[in-house]
């Protein structure tokens, strides 16, 4: 067993080597202001020097998608979701935006075994839910047992799956047990909301939300608003902020016009080249959440003919001008790779990720000897940006012999058709967690998962891989980098996926609102927001 005890201070893999008992620390930790993650780095500021930060008044968000409470615990781009899940509830640990060193939130202080099977954590003695009940180790278990429930489809159901057993005999300390040495344990713990065992049910419902966070749920109209309000009884600093309202607004160009008339303060789901102009234009400012990119990609149903032939998805893979995806859509905010890292990952291969560069004579070499290929459907979500890349794309394959058919699709159904891998041909879509640690992706994400994934593809191979890139605790290791190499050669010659590259996500907001905030997840954060006036 080892010695070391896990703090905010030390690399997670590293630790500090304490003689005192647990208790001891936790009161030392619980009593620092420094050691329990309250820090707010990466915000901007509109005041001027020596301005007070002001409080009061009701952010306004414009998003694109609805709260879909069925998938709280799927992630994924939504931010209507990701904003209640960062601001009504809490998590364990945190990762600041450049690196995944995890940070205290509800855990303050943590103790990994070399053998990377037994996790201790200690917990905050200071935090109640949102309905007066106290948080407690119960409730930690209570959340990572829940993400084992097939109803949530929860992405990370694999790794919670990993923790075989509990120990909560201290409300204020847990002890987790892993079936193997697992390197996105703190992956996991930086993304799932701690929840309250007794209203969990209301949660799924989209009637009960009851977290430990910076601000409560008030109420949710369908496809219209959603309101939070100051939780003036927070554990941490208190926010600024009365109130947030999430705007629901489908339409890019109605969304353009709330931000511009001033009747939302954010705007999320801008197109890029609205965003532009609304910086350049409008005198808005932009936000490019460092940390937190996502990656455009095209998934492939590896059991639909004639999609079952690598040499058609080796085809799609040449025939895709990405170039002009992340320049022309995107407007350079971004970067074309094969691979789905971004840049700052440790699995990311400068030599491999431009494997699939664009190649017409190639793409269309391969149809010649594949013979004729049927049309192919091409799902793609029902939004101007997705439209424009799902035609792009059209037009790419068309150039090689490549036929399809565009299926717009509602946020709701491409979640239920990727979850669920009934996607009859192609789709279009963004992923996330290759910004997190590298084995994630392949253990955890829908588009990845090698036990199960949205492609229907299978490989003895590709799942040995995943589950040695999953054992290294070190991600940067040696070890690692081999392992990770081994998961870029399964991408790249089964092309289950075809990725198109990473895209920086963008928020626009207006000159009034500050001290803006994200997770890594790309989820809005509001514990430090404020508004200039109210």
């Amino acid at each position: 067993m080892s010695s070391r005890f896990r703090t905010s201070t030390t690399h997670r893999r590293q630790g500090l080597v304490v003689s005192a008992v647990v208790a001891a620390l936790v009161v030392l930790v619980s009593g620092c202001t420094s050691a329990v993650g309250l820090q707010r780095s990466g915000t901007e500021s509109v005041l001027q020097p020596g301005e007070d930060v002001p409080t009061g008044g009701t952010a306004r968000i414009g998003v694109g998608a609805d709260l879909i409470p069925a998938t709280f615990l799927s992630l994924g781009n939504n931010p209507t979701n990701g904003g209640v899940s960062a601001n009504v509830f809490d998590t364990l640990v945190q990762y600041p935006h450049g690196s995944l060193e995890p940070e205290p939130r509800l855990a303050t202080a943590w103790q990994l075994s070399d053998d990377g099977r037994r996790l201790e954590l200690a917990l905050r003695d200071d935090v109640r839910f949102h309905n007066g009940k106290e948080f407690t180790s119960r409730d930690v278990e209570f959340t990572l047992r829940t993400y084992t429930d097939p109803s949530w489809n929860a992405q990370f159901r694999r790794t919670a799956a990993a923790i075989t057993a509990f120990d909560t005999s201290d409300p204020h300390r847990i002890v987790l047990t892993l079936s193997q040495p697992t390197g996105n344990i703190f992956d996991l713990l930086a993304v799932a909301p701690i929840l309250d065992g007794d209203t969990v049910d209301g949660l799924k419902e989209g009637r009960v939300f009851n977290g430990t966070g910076p601000f409560t749920f008030v109420s949710w109209q369908p496809k219209v608003a959603l309101s939070l309000a100051r939780n003036a009884d927070y554990w941490g600093d208190p926010p600024h902020l009365d109130g947030v309202t999430f705007a629901v607004v489908s339409d890019d160009q109605a969304l353009v016009t709330k931000l511009r008339t001033g009747q939302i303060d954010a705007a999320y789901d801008l197109p890029s080249l609205d965003a532009e102009l609304a910086v350049s234009r409008g005198g808005f400012r932009s936000h490019v959440l460092e940390g937190a990119a996502s990656d455009q990609y095209i998934g492939i149903n590896v059991s639909a003919p004639p999609l079952n032939d690598v040499r058609v998805r080796q085809a799609i893979a040449y025939a895709i001008d990405r170039d002009r995806i992340l320049t022309d859509v995107y407007r350079g905010k971004g970067y074309a790779s094969s691979l789905p890292w971004p840049r700052t990952s440790p699995a990311y291969d400068e030599q491999t990720a431009n494997t699939y560069g664009r190649d017409e004579e190639r793409a269309r070499a391969l149809v010649a000897e594949v013979g004729d290929v049927p049309t192919i459907p091409l799902n793609y979500p029902a939004d101007r940006t997705s439209r424009i890349i799902a035609e792009i794309i059209q037009a790419n394959l068309r150039d090689v012999g490549i036929d399809v058919d565009l299926i717009p699709t509602d946020a709701a159904q491409m979640t239920s058709l990727l979850v669920a891998g009934q996607f009859p041909g192609l789709w279009v879509t963004q992923h996330g967690f290759a910004q997190m640690t590298p084995s994630t992706l392949a253990v955890a994400a829908f588009p990845f998962n090698a036990v199960k994934n949205a492609s229907n593809f299978l490989d003895p191979e590709y799942q040995a891989h995943a589950v040695a890139a999953w054992q290294q605790q070190d991600p940067t290791s040696p070890a690692a980098i081999d392992a990770y190499r081994a998961l870029n050669a399964d991408l790249l010659e089964s092309l289950f996926l075809v990725e198109i590259g990473v895209v920086q996500t963008e928020v626009v907001v207006s000159t009034n609102l500050g001290g803006f905030d994200w997770s890594r997840t790309n989820d809005p954060r509001f514990d430090s927001t404020y508004l200039l006036r109210t």
